[in-house]
């Protein structure tokens, strides 16, 4: 098996919009609500692709990304631009994969007519619930009718490869308005209910594909700094787990299946290009705050605008470098492959690192066999159902440090 190995030639382009119309609470990617920058980020983006047209050795891509942020926040002519700078250094594969990530609120026939003429095939939308109650302590834009009706819009425009994100680990006490009338017991009752309606709603549209992810309180974030001042509690793990639970179980039942521990698929309709991540495929980043990865090196972009600007402006790329030893490549394989179906080769750690992996390990890989949480199958590590719940903590421990 070689599911994992560097030595391909599919190569993946992933481009980061650092805008959005609306800061959501929870969340701490590289964004700017000023818009007054974006025309001049996305020059300095097209400055970004010349100067990095040598990082990936093949020229022949295989996947393009767009990410943020909010991409679909582009103009026809900064997509223009950016197309025209693309098609510069890269030829495209006959059955590429164009995604385009986008909200509700910008998912307009006007704006998949654009997003067709330049060969998207692939739309991104992030949803998050179609409670309204929860899109508003969210602070998402969309309400939950607007939400289906965009997916709609999607597919009568013949936008077939459609994915949708949901979060879920929403605390009772937070998100149901009668709270204070409600026992503990009936409030984690109504938000689990709430949690499947979700579910049940994007079964019903259709969508060969959707991403969950629990809800994190990062620092930085709205909910971070209600959280330091005691405003909102802390996650409430043995809910999340149960709200994980119904995630994979209802998804199960209607056909989809858990090929990465938040993503879910039918019909083989995995994300091309998040999984070249996970088989560690070379990928380029560009934009601020984007990574990129060659098999042997990794540079991380500024995660500033205006120092992204004003680098690409002076012709320099704007990222620190690293070159990866091979206890960094190791751990990024763990950390990348163990959350997904096609785990971890042996063969390909022994490949990387010699042997010093398995004997550094043996007491973890152990214990973590006798509690049912990883499992060994002709070679290949993966983490049980029940494993995938601690995946973090499983992971760290087979780092070697």
């Amino acid at each position: 098996m070689k599911n994992c190995s560097t030595t391909q030639t599919n190569l993946h382009l992933y481009l980061h919009i650092p805008f959005c119309r609306r800061a959501c609470n929870y969340c701490d990617f590289h964004f700017s609500t000023n818009l007054a920058l974006k025309t001049t980020v996305v020059e300095a983006i097209c400055k970004e692709i010349d100067l990095q047209a040598n990082y990936l050795k093949n020229k022949r891509l295989e996947t393009i990304y767009f990410g943020g942020g909010t991409p679909s926040l582009l103009s026809l002519n900064e997509l223009q631009d950016i197309f025209e700078t693309i098609k510069k250094h890269y030829t495209f594969a006959d059955d590429i994969e164009i995604t385009m990530e986008a909200n509700p609120d910008d998912i307009t026939q006007d704006r998949l007519e654009v997003l067709q003429r330049f060969g998207f095939n692939r739309l991104s939308i992030g949803i998050q619930s179609f409670d309204d109650n929860h899109l508003k302590y969210l602070n998402r834009i969309h309400n939950s009718q607007h939400a289906e009706d965009c997916v709609r819009l999607a597919q009568k425009m013949g936008f077939e490869n459609l994915t949708i994100d949901l979060i879920y680990g929403i605390h009772p006490l937070l998100s149901l308005p009668e709270k204070l009338q409600k026992t503990q017991a009936e409030l984690t009752h109504g938000v689990h209910q709430i949690w499947q309606r979700d579910l049940e709603k994007a079964i019903s549209l259709n969508v060969p594909h959707i991403s969950s992810y629990c809800l994190t309180i990062e620092p930085k974030t709205v909910f971070g700094k209600w959280l330091q001042i005691n405003k909102i509690p802390p996650i409430d793990e043995e809910f999340a787990s149960q709200q994980f639970d119904i995630l994979v179980n209802t998804l199960a039942e209607k056909g989809y299946e858990q090929y990465e521990i938040s993503n879910f698929c039918r019909d083989n309709r995995y994300s091309r290009h998040n999984t070249s991540y996970w088989k560690r495929h070379e990928y380029l980043g560009i934009g601020p705050s984007a990574h990129s990865f060659n098999g042997d090196s990794r540079q991380f972009n500024v995660s500033n605008n205006p120092a992204y600007i004003k680098a690409l402006t002076l012709g320099q790329i704007p990222a620190a470098y690293e070159i990866l030893t091979s206890e960094e490549k190791v751990n990024d394989y763990i950390m990348t492959g163990l959350r997904t179906k096609w785990g971890c080769d042996l063969a390909e750690i022994e490949k990387i690192v010699g042997t010093k992996w398995l004997k550094s390990n043996e007491e973890v890989l152990r214990k973590n066999f006798s509690q049912n949480f990883l499992k060994l199958d002709n070679q290949l590590l993966t983490l049980t159902q029940k494993g995938k719940l601690f995946a973090d903590r499983i992971t760290s421990d087979l780092f070697l440090v």
